[in-house]
């Protein structure tokens, strides 16, 4: 699975938000904030993990969540690119347009 995978589902989404928002956090404090079971977030992390979106930090007991910065400059990049080719289609576009009208503006 790839980090748009991971991301195309809502939950991991959500967590990725909540990480964003409130910075390193625990399994039990992420659990916290969904209603959904313990083991099934645990799923979301794994999957998470397994694609670099998030890093963890064992503490003692604990362990500790964060969104992975590489994985965030990764889909930046991404957008970043996807941007670039659409703003360059773009610009052929209104360039063939102002050639068109350039064309009949002369044959009038």
């Amino acid at each position: 699975m790839d980090i748009f995978s991971a991301l195309a589902e809502p939950t991991r989404r959500n967590i990725v938000e909540l990480l964003a928002t409130s910075g390193q956090m625990s399994v039990s404090d992420i659990c916290d904030k969904f209603p959904i079971s313990h083991p099934a977030i645990s799923q979301h992390l794994k999957v998470l993990r397994d694609t670099d979106v998030v890093s963890v930090e064992k503490r003692a007991q604990q362990r500790l969540y964060a969104i992975n910065p590489l994985a965030v400059d990764e889909l930046e990049v991404w957008i970043t690119n996807i941007r670039k080719q659409w703003s360059d289609r773009l610009d052929r576009l209104d360039t063939l347009l102002q050639k068109e009208k350039h064309k009949q503006h002369l044959h009038k």
